[in-house]
């Protein structure tokens, strides 16, 4: 028994309070866009639909592919050169992606990648006019590599890291050298996380919006998200809106699909615990230290880019800018909304499967416990832009969709973050019960006493971790907002969306710069350890 019954009682109604409130938030939306779905005789698909497809797949298969081939040499460069200088910062700074702001990130590429670019000023230099446009598929693809090639460096450096120490003796006592390590004993530890991998970048950049959105957004260079805002915000054509969510809908069930046949990849070996010692690190140094510094210029130009951009910007303009006052105010209010209510409703998603494991618990408990973490990742299969769209069409009759917006922005980024939150606190807790939670009840300590005196001290970490992600997710997310934004409902994102839309460069710079600093300083204290961090259903 891990719970008393009075905790048993208040868990059963938290988990049917979470479970029925995020089905009716997300069914709603799914039955208002079933009511919108036929009806105006128009055929189901047309060109434009299939290339909007066609390109969705195609752009997300290459950034796949460009990410896991340009992840692999640094993994095995960061993985053989353990004692090179700063390579614990260049591990941490691939973290920084994952928490900055895709828009943020986007002015970033644009300041190295751009017209006026570093690279296309260097490559002038050398002869050429302008030979990299960043608009389009290349800066799309870019920009997916920015997000991504450190993300799957991350996890297949974790992998290699994983081989027993024992392995890296033999090789060295057989004189193996490198292309015999990779076949050996590289390769087939790559091979069973690169499926899973390479399915968690595809559907990032599959769902992707607002890179697509900033550098793309063009009749060429359009994916389904994007497509669903224009249908609606440009062309208020519902039907064709809603067309899009289905088929969007369809797309990332069939990535989860797959993504679920890959499963868990096997444990390593057994190993009696010696530390890590790669000896054929000695032999290439120099070609190592080439890939790393590269792979740490790429990663860094974006944001030293949009840090020098922004401290160039007129900040006592910006100071005295009430929208930006506002737009910051509603950032800020709306992300800490969102992020206590994504830990209100993972608590039930975390403790009643416990609960139900626990085998003194009656039928409906146990029913709840298997829905309940299918529940916390629907995000993942209908996006956030799609529940969106369902509750636009919904609100419109009821008037200036605007005034609802912080309602229901907040929701969305709430389920949003829901999964990454659940990600953190199911293992903590889990450990957490199994140490603690027999204990507490022979002392008769429950309830809020339990949490506060047993609980708290022990999961506060990531408690923290959790609550300030969820923060950076809703800070920079633009998704929602821009199906409902409007005059009166203004976020930092959205506000930077619209001064680089207008062409104020500088404003937007400057605005770049205090949401990127804002979302950093939430994330970058939880990347000190050596955890992996996810950041499921979020921009790519």
């Amino acid at each position: 028994m891990l719970f008393a019954r009075a905790e048993r009682q208040t868990l059963d109604i938290a988990g049917g309070l979470a479970l029925g409130g995020v089905l009716l938030f997300v069914g709603a939306a799914t039955a208002v866009l079933l009511a919108h779905a036929g009806g105006s005789g128009a055929p189901l698909f047309d060109a434009y639909i299939g290339r909007v497809a066609r390109f969705t797949l195609v752009q997300a298969a290459l950034s796949t592919l460009l990410s896991i081939v340009l992840a692999i040499p640094v993994a095995r460069a960061l993985a053989r050169q353990r004692t090179f200088p700063g390579r614990v910062w260049i591990v941490r700074l691939s973290v920084v992606p994952l928490g900055l702001p895709a828009l943020v990130a986007a002015l970033g590429v644009v300041e190295i990648w751009g017209r006026q670019g570093v690279v296309n000023d260097l490559l002038r230099l050398a002869g050429l006019q302008n030979p990299v446009s960043v608009y389009g598929l290349a800066g799309i693809l870019i920009a997916h590599v920015f997000f991504n090639l450190p993300l799957a460096a991350r996890f297949m450096l974790a992998a290699l890291d994983r081989i027993p120490p024992e392995y890296w003796l033999s090789s060295a006592n057989l004189g193996m050298g490198s292309g015999a390590v990779f076949r050996l004993i590289e390769w087939p530890v790559i091979r069973r996380v690169l499926p899973g991998i390479a399915g968690l970048v595809f559907m990032l950049c599959a769902t992707s919006f607002t890179i697509v959105l900033t550098l793309g957004g063009g009749p060429a260079a359009t994916t389904i998200e994007v497509a669903i805002y224009q249908a609606l915000r440009f062309d208020f054509d519902p039907q064709r809106a809603v067309l899009l969510a289905f088929l969007q809908i369809a797309v990332t069930a069939a990535l989860l699909w797959l993504i679920s046949l890959f499963g868990r990849p096997p444990e390593e070996g057994m190993t009696a615990g010696r530390a890590i010692r790669r000896f054929d690190g000695r032999r290439r140094r120099v070609s190592d230290g080439l890939v790393i510094l590269l792979f740490a210029l790429f990663t860094a130009a974006p944001l030293v880019a949009t840090l020098i951009s922004g401290l160039a910007a007129d900040f006592g303009k910006l100071a005295a800018d009430a929208q930006l006052h506002r737009a910051l105010a509603t950032s800020l209010a709306i992300s800490l909304a969102s992020a206590t209510l994504s830990l209100t409703i993972a608590l039930p998603v975390v403790l009643v499967p416990r609960l139900a494991e626990s085998g003194d618990s009656g039928v409906t408990t146990r029913l709840m416990g298997r829905a309940l973490p299918a529940v916390g990742s629907l995000i993942l299969l209908v996006p956030p832009v799609v529940v969106a769209t369902g509750w636009f069409l919904m609100l419109r009759s009821f008037g200036e969709t605007g005034r609802f917006a912080p309602f229901v922005v907040t929701v969305l980024n709430a389920l949003m973050a829901l999964p990454f939150v659940t990600r953190v606190l199911e293992p903590a807790y889990r450990t957490h019960l199994s140490r603690t939670a027999r204990l507490a009840l022979s002392l008769g300590v429950t309830g809020w006493r339990r949490f506060l005196r047993i609980d708290w001290p022990a999961l506060k970490k990531p408690f923290l971790t959790a609550f300030a992600f969820a923060m950076a997710l809703s800070l920079g997310d633009l998704g929602a907002v821009a199906i409902f934004g409007a005059d009166g409902f203004v976020t930092l994102p959205w506000l930077l969306y619209s001064r680089m839309a207008s062409y104020r460069t500088a404003d937007a710079a400057g605005i770049a710069l205090i949401l990127g600093v804002l979302c950093l300083l939430l994330t970058l204290p939880s990347t000190t350890t050596d955890r992996q961090i996810e950041r499921p259903g979020s921009d790519a």
